[in-house]
């Protein structure tokens, strides 16, 4: 298995899919407060659907994702995007509940806030073909938008050298069988400190946290992102500059390349590095799914550095 592993990579996405509503604002209301904002476009997301596209259009893997989407427009908006990005869909669940929606609000200088309503990613399930696609993968990827008992299943369903990759967003307490089963944590600053259980600048987080993960990687946004891991200590990874439009989806295509570049055998710190010059390029334009750069934009950032 691990042969045929290292010669066709492939990927599994267990997480969730949403319709993301977007709006500009001048700037995000404060609490009780009420602002006019622009027109509402709708585009395909969630963090498990951008991150599989992203896996795909990194190249060089094979791309599944597993999630659930009603039996909705916006349910076909999300298979259509997905399909059209190269990734497998044919263990996606159709349920009667509507499609996840997403509510986002984006300011001038590309800075969001969102508000989720599940819908239905509560419905995710992890079958027996589900599971063969799981044991057969190079890496899992799992995000925390869909219930955690789906993410048991789907670690459970893992080979030995599946490698699992838990992008721990949104932030919420893990559990320890979750814990035990992670083979790299991806986390802002922010849900890095929540984990951690304390403050303190990223090398203190990422220090704290190692205590249970195996490797962590901290997402800086403009200042890059720290890679640690018990054997080979800490790495700076630099930010890519870039003219910024919209912060949606950039991190989701950083998790997305960073495990397509795991699959295809890079080492940790080379494989942020890449995702670090896609998660970049995904700010430059408006939208999640659509935003995600190819492969070969990519390449053409990083060898511009």
């Amino acid at each position: 298995m691990a042969d045929s592993k290292q010669d066709s990579p492939e990927v599994a996405v267990v997480g969730s899919a949403n319709v993301d509503l977007v709006v500009p604002v001048p700037r995000h209301p404060v609490g009780g407060e009420t602002i006019l904002g622009g027109d509402v476009v709708r585009h395909p997301g969630g963090k498990g659907a951008n991150q599989a596209v992203a896996a795909a259009r990194a190249g060089g893997v094979r791309t599944t994702f597993i999630g659930a989407l009603g039996r909705d427009a916006s349910g076909d908006l999300i298979a259509g995007s997905l399909r059209a990005a190269g990734v497998d869909v044919s263990l996606v669940d159709r349920v009667d509940t509507p499609t996840g929606t997403a509510l986002i609000a984006v300011s001038p200088t590309g800075e969001n806030t969102i508000i989720v309503a599940p819908g239905a990613n509560r419905h995710v399930g992890i079958g027996r073909a589900q599971a063969r696609r799981i044991a057969a993968a190079a890496v899992l990827l799992a995000q925390l938008e869909v219930p955690l008992e789906v993410i048991r299943q789907a670690v459970e369903a893992r080979a030995a050298d599946t490698l699992v990759v838990l992008n721990a967003a949104p932030s919420q307490d893990l559990p320890k069988w979750l814990w035990g089963a992670l083979d790299v944590l991806v986390v802002n600053e922010h849900e890095a400190a929540d984990l951690a259980g304390t403050g303190g600048a990223p090398a203190v987080l990422a220090e704290a946290l190692l205590r249970r993960v195996p490797a962590v990687v901290v997402t800086l946004g403009g200042e890059g992102s720290l890679v640690a891991t018990r054997e080979g200590g800490q790495v700076m990874v630099g930010a890519f500059s870039v003219d910024v439009v919209d912060t949606t989806g950039a991190g989701d295509t950083y998790c997305g390349v960073l495990a397509a570049e795991l699959a295809k055998g890079r080492d940790l710190v080379e494989a942020a590095q890449v995702a670090a010059a896609a998660g970049a390029l995904a700010t430059t334009a408006a939208g999640a799914q659509e935003a995600v750069p190819t492969a070969a934009d990519v390449t053409g950032l990083v060898s511009a550095r």
